[in-house]
C-alpha cells in the first residue's frame, strides 16, 4: 500500500482537463499543492492562467491516437481519468462516440501499465448490468472495467445526476423548468435518482486521491436525497423562486422524440440529450455507502446545490 500513498513530490495527470468536471477539479487540486500535468488535444482551449501557472506542466495529445500519451505518462504517480463522450450534435452519433471511449480507455491504461502509473480515478455512472443499463451507463460501465483491467490500481466513483452549472443533465434541467410552465414528459419522469452537488464530487475524487484505502474498489457516490425528476424540477423551481410546474407524464414520448424536443428548447443538442434522456429509464440511486467511512464529507442538499450552480457565473454556457 505504501507505493499507493500520494506524496507531496509526486505529480497528478489530470485526462478531461477541459471538460465539465476536470476545468473544476484542477483550481480545487492546486489549493492542496499538488503538481499537476494535464494531456489536452487542444491547449488552446485552457485559460492563460493555467498556462501561466508554474504548478502546471501542459501537453498536448490525443488518446486514440495515442499521440503524446507516452511522454505525458513520465514519472506521474496517479491520474484522474475524466474523458467521456457523451454524444454529438446528431443522435446517429452515440454508437460510434460510445466505441471511441473504449478505445481511448484502452490505449490509456496499456500506455499507463508500460509507464508504472501507480493509480488511476476514473468518475463513471451509477447503474446496474442487470438493470439493462441504456446505452450510455452501459459505456460508463465498460470503460470503468477497462480502466480496472490493468496494472494501475484503479479507483471508480459512480455518480448520478451532477448539479452544477455547465454540466448537460443539469443545463437540461434547468432551461425546462425556466423555460416551460407546462412540461410534457417520458413516463421516466418519476424514476427515482439520487442527484449529487458538483461540489460533493470534487471532495470525493480529491479525498480518493489522498487515501490508498479506495484504490482498487468502486464507489457509489451520491447526495443525502432521493428524488425522481419531476420532484427534482419541482425543487428546481422551489429554490428559483418559479411557481410550481405542471409536469404531464405520457407513454408515447420516445427518447428519440424526447430528443428533438430538448434541442428545441435548451441549449442541448440532441445528441447528447438522447443518452441523458435514455438513461431515465434505470433507477440510479447508491447501493452502498462505504466510502462515507473513509472519505468524509458534509453532503450537499440538492437545494443547496441548485442555489451554488445557479450561482457560479464563471462557467459559461458550456455543456459536456
Amino acid at each position: 500500500m505504501n507505493n499507493l500513498t500520494f506524496q507531496e513530490r509526486d505529480r497528478v495527470l489530470v485526462l478531461g482537463a477541459t471538460g465539465f468536471i476536470g476545468g473544476r477539479l484542477i483550481p480545487e487540486l492546486l489549493k492542496k499543492n499538488i503538481k499537476l500535468r494535464l494531456l489536452v488535444r487542444n491547449p488552446e482551449k485552457l485559460s492563460h492562467a493555467i498556462h501561466d501557472n508554474t504548478a502546471i506542466e501542459v501537453y498536448q495529445g490525443d488518446l486514440l491516437t495515442t499521440q503524446g500519451l507516452t511522454a505525458a505518462l513520465e514519472g506521474i504517480h496517479s491520474a484522474y481519468y475524466l474523458v467521456h463522450s457523451m454524444g454529438g450534435k446528431s443522435i446517429f452519433n452515440n454508437t460510434e462516440f460510445a466505441e471511441k471511449d473504449k478505445e481511448a480507455a484502452r490505449n490509456f491504461i496499456t500506455a499507463a501499465g508500460g509507464a508504472g502509473l501507480k493509480r488511476v480515478i476514473y468518475l463513471g455512472g451509477l447503474g446496474e448490468a442487470e438493470d439493462r443499463l441504456s446505452e450510455h451507463l452501459k459505456s460508463r460501465a465498460e470503460v470503468a472495467e477497462i480502466l480496472s483491467s490493468g496494472t494501475p490500481v484503479a479507483t471508480a466513483l459512480r455518480a448520478a445526476i451532477i448539479i452544477g452549472a455547465g454540466g448537460a443533465s443539469f443545463e437540461m434541467l434547468r432551461h425546462l423548468v425556466e423555460r416551460l410552465p407546462v412540461m410534457v414528459c417520458p413516463r421516466w419522469i418519476d424514476t427515482r435518482i439520487q442527484p449529487i452537488a458538483l461540489r460533493d464530487v470534487l471532495s470525493y475524487l480529491i479525498g480518493c486521491l489522498m487515501n490508498p484505502k479506495t484504490a482498487g474498489e468502486s464507489f457509489d457516490i451520491g447526495g443525502p436525497e432521493i428524488l425522481t425528476y419531476r420532484e427534482m424540477m419541482q425543487e428546481y423551481a422551489k429554490a428559483r423562486g418559479l411557481a410550481r410546474r405542471m409536469i404531464i407524464g405520457v407513454p408515447f414520448l420516445t427518447p428519440t422524440l424526447s430528443a428533438y424536443w430538448v434541442d428545441l428548447v435548451t441549449p442541448v443538442p440532441s445528441g447528447i440529450a438522447h443518452p441523458l434522456i435514455e438513461g431515465m429509464i434505470n433507477e440510479v440511486v447508491c447501493r452502498d455507502n462505504r466510502i462515507d467511512a473513509i472519505v468524509q464529507i458534509e453532503k450537499t442538499s440538492f437545494k443547496a446545490a441548485v442555489k451554488l450552480a445557479l450561482s457560479d457565473e464563471s462557467s459559461g454556457p458550456r455543456i459536456s
